[in-house]
């Protein structure tokens, strides 16, 4: 790795912290094939790639790492992607629209762009998560863990095969589709599972 004192700073924090990762707890998560998880990795600045990929691998994940747009349209289906938002061909927002229209993997953004209406702008893009540049490896644990997790308790749920129905919206848990006045509405995968935990305890006060 390169660890040049010229590298920006959130450069160095991500390689410098990597050994945090080796020390992390093993991410419970959808499998692919032959058990493994599938990360794609969408970072067009090779530094911060490297870091992440060394730190990911160590915590037994498969990654494949692309660095423009078109690579990760052109990609194979993974189980979760992490994807830069400023990228050299595409804006990364147009990449997240184009693959949430294929894929129901959750999608966590990497960003230099703090603003709320970025945020924003990006969840309703199909995100599932947004993570502000510079962060530390066990930030992006943790993100990945929480998303895992609400991928994970979503699938329980399919597993039970219910359907939940009110006054014209219906929610079926094992295809994971809403239906309102009997045309479908697309979610993501965090408003699929939100959605579906607020119907199932309707009437509770959380």
């Amino acid at each position: 790795q390169r660890l040049a004192n010229g590298l920006p700073r959130n450069v160095k924090e991500c390689s410098s912290a990597t050994q945090s990762l080796h020390e992390s707890s093993r991410v419970r998560a959808p499998s692919g094939q032959n058990g493994t998880v599938r990360i794609l990795l969408v970072e067009d600045d090779r530094s911060i790639a490297e870091s992440v990929v060394e730190g990911l691998v160590a915590n037994a994940f498969v990654v494949t790492h692309v660095s423009t747009g078109g690579e990760a349209l052109a990609a194979a289906d993974h189980d979760l992607i992490l994807l830069d938002l400023g990228l050299p061909d595409m804006d990364g927002r147009d990449v997240c629209r184009q693959l949430r229209k294929r894929t129901k993997a959750p999608i966590i953004m990497l960003t230099a762009r703090g603003e709320e209406v970025d945020r924003i702008v990006g969840l309703e893009m199909g995100a599932d998560d947004y993570l502000v540049k510079p962060f530390s490896p066990r930030e992006l644990m943790a993100r990945i863990k929480a998303v895992f997790r609400r991928v994970t308790d979503g699938s329980k749920a399919a597993l039970q095969g219910e359907v939940l129905r009110f006054p014209g919206v219906t929610i079926n848990a094992a295809g994971r589709t809403v239906e309102a006045d009997g045309r479908p509405v697309e979610l993501t995968a965090k408003e699929f599972d939100l959605l579906h935990f607020l119907a199932a305890h309707a009437g509770q006060v959380f």
